[in-house]
């Protein structure tokens, strides 16, 4: 669930351990036809690989265990549809690396994130047919509390689906390993309601929130819990035996249920509580989640049962919202991730542990799911590395030259700057975390563009070449970036990734010049703090007095304690994020009496300003201090004034705890 760009602490990486486990058939497949082979032999264009089984067992065999290995990971699943039927499934490594139980296809359930979120639109979409739903209307004609407004327009269905309602990012009580925490749908979604940052069906930014809302319309139209709807209009007539929303797990699930792991050699770490559900809990097994493709690819039918009308379906994944018609845009609820000349569209899913992605070919017919149950330790999600060997080794393209444009220099320099994700928490305390996720795009050599975070499977940054009016592609053309003007004027880099625009910010909100002002500001408190006692010693050995009395000396003590009240509450906000980051559950109600501790410090170091700016003065009249002990004081003045304006910039005094 934890799904791209957010705060780039928990990163996507993953694959498995040598230890190979085939499909079980307890589950039994799905009886449609099996796919036509492929071409062979002289009409096979040269380099393509036969999409057969065979060929799909060397391929993945030489490339998952290896990751597996490589990035501690303990065990994955991959599964390949095609043309109506399973062409190949595997699992790898182990689900329970402790009892070396291996991963099955049908029998290992997972936790695919925000893959879950295609139930829900697809949930959305059976009600819509049915007419009980109209993806245009506000969505507060169909809840029991009401979004407030903003921006003179309503949010809607539509808007919802294509990640564009305007929420700001909120994460509090998301992932816990604790089912106390656990709260029902309309109590979560009422108390935990995000902020409206940008005006509906204007600006994508990816929300968990605007998913776990549609969840709750289908519960309150179709008058059954989310759960049980899922259950029984999708699950049941797809034959989705080992699925389900439900947190604790069901008695009969739980054996089959695979750990979750940070690095396999750590160890097997809890189940994870995801709220709201809409937008993550499910788990499921790849063989389960093979129905769901095919259903799809299918328009909607698998087997005798049609579970969308084809129109609804092909609705469903036609093109609805994009700021580039050059770019991917989204569809409903899933959205495009066309390339190597093909159009398709998918959805990827992070919990914690679990790391998954699901690809829907649309013109070959094919469905591509693999879940991945550990982090791993590699800087590259083994996941994206998967799914691009697999489509240069079946649909390779050929590379494509690089145009020569005249303007590429000016391009470039008009391109740079610093850009915030729109999926941002603007108004809350984790405001420090835009600062974090501020990309920085600069000149490269002949016109090429760099994109700090952006860089290739080698860990590199990536070189994007201009190809006219601001459009960019790497060295491969795989992968592309846009840059344009929104409606107020202010520049927006768009990528091949549709939830998301990046938007550029004024140089103080850059990362150079925070990362300067922190490290300025922590490097003037730490030596104000470290230097005091010495400055005490070096006197009583001269026999020498500061030249301060009463309130002057006072002030000059306060100065220091306050700078040492600064540094403590700088470290404990960073102690917070660190830990937060590392711990979802404890960005929880289970922290709010910590963040209120350390919000009260910060306002003493506030209050106690006013004796730096005294002390500062005092120094600056006495006429027997010396020039370089005014430096000094000035100094020791704007890094206080300086570390209130990070914490006020960064929303770290907000009363709100909910983020």
């Amino acid at each position: 669930m934890l799904k791209r760009n957010l705060h780039k602490l928990i990163s996507l990486c993953l694959i498995l351990l040598l230890g190979v486990a085939t499909a079980s058939a307890q589950v039994p497949q799905p009886t449609l036809p099996q796919p036509a082979a492929p071409q062979s032999g002289p009409s096979m264009p040269q380099g393509v690989h036969e999409l057969t089984a065979a060929d799909l067992d060397a391929f993945f065999d030489g490339l998952i265990p290896l990751q597996i290995a490589r990035d501690d990971i303990a065990g994955a699943v991959v599964i390949v549809v095609k043309d109506g039927t399973v062409l190949y499934a595997r699992g790898y490594g182990y689900a329970d690396a402790d009892r070396k139980k291996p991963v099955s296809v049908d029998d290992t359930l997972f936790r695919p994130g925000s893959v879950s979120k295609l139930f829900t639109w697809t949930a959305v979409m059976q009600l819509a047919e049915q007419g009980k739903l109209d993806l245009d209307r506000d969505v507060n004609d169909y809840l029991d509390f009401k979004i407030p407004p903003a921006f003179g327009k309503p949010i809607t269905l539509r808007n919802l689906m294509t990640h564009t309602p305007g929420f700001e990012e909120a994460i509090k009580d998301l992932i816990s390993d604790n089912p106390s925490h656990m709260m029902p749908l309309q109590t979560y979604l009422s108390t935990h309601m995000p902020a409206r940052i940008f005006p509906p069906g204007t600006v994508p930014a990816y929300s968990n929130y605007g998913a776990g809302l549609a969840g709750y319309i289908v519960q309150r139209v179709s008058g059954k819990p989310f759960e049980q709807y899922i259950e029984e209009n999708i699950f049941a007539p797809l034959r989705m035996t080992h699925s389900t929303f439900a947190q604790p797990l069901p008695d009969s699930l739980k054996p089959m249920m695979s750990s979750g792991f940070k690095l396999e050699s750590d160890g097997a770490k809890p189940f994870e509580f995801v709220q709201p559900a809409p937008a993550g809990a499910l788990s499921a097994s790849a063989g389960d989640i093979a129905r769901f493709m095919i259903m799809h690819l299918q328009n909607g039918r698998f087997e005798d049962k049609q579970i969308l009308k084809p129109e609804t379906a092909e609705l469903m994944h036609s093109r609805q919202f994009g700021l580039d018609p050059q770019l991917n845009g989204m569809a409903l609820g899933f959205y495009e991730e066309t390339q190597n000349g093909h159009r398709i569209i998918g959805h990827g899913g992070d919990t914690v542990y679990f790391h998954s992605d699901l690809h829907l070919m649309l013109d070959a017919n094919l469905g591509f799911f693999v879940s991945y149950n550990s982090l791993g330790r590699g800087d590259t999600p083994p996941r994206s590395a998967l799914w691009q060997e697999f489509l240069d080794r079946y649909f390779p393209v050929p590379p494509l030259g690089l145009p020569h444009v005249p303007t590429a220099v000016q391009d470039a320099k008009a391109a740079s700057g610093s850009y915030l994700t729109s999926r941002r928490s603007q108004t809350t305390i984790l405001k420090v975390f835009d600062w974090l996720g501020v990309d920085v795009v600069a000149p490269g050599p002949d016109g090429t563009v760099v994109v700090d975070s952006s860089k290739g499977l080698n860990g590199k940054p990536r070189r994007w070449y201009d190809t006219g009016s601001l459009f960019y592609q790497d060295r491969d053309a795989k992968r592309h970036i846009a840059f344009r003007q929104d409606f107020s004027g202010r520049m927006q880099m768009l990528t091949d990734f549709p939830a998301v625009v990046y938007q550029r910010v004024p140089w103080y909100q850059s990362k150079s010049f925070n990362y300067g002002v922190l490290g300025g500001v922590l490097l003037v408190l730490f030596l104000t703090i470290l230097l005091w006692p010495i400055a005490a010693l070096v006197r009583s050995h001269y026999s020498s007095s500061l030249p301060l009395f009463g309130v002057a000396r006072f002030a000059r003590t306060a100065t220091r304690v306050v700078c040492l009240i600064d540094l403590l509450v700088v470290a404990a906000w960073l102690g917070f994020f660190l830990y937060g980051a590392e711990h979802l559950s404890f960005l929880s109600s289970r922290s709010d009496n910590y963040v209120h501790v350390v919000q009260g410090f910060a306002w003493v170091g506030i209050a106690g300003l006013v004796f730096v700016a005294l002390h500062a003065t005092q120094v600056w009249l006495t006429h027997q201090y010396r020039w370089w002990a005014r430096i000094t004081e000035t100094f020791v003045v704007l890094a206080c004034f300086g570390w209130l304006w990070l914490i006020v910039s960064w929303n770290l005094l907000h009363k709100s705890l909910m983020y």
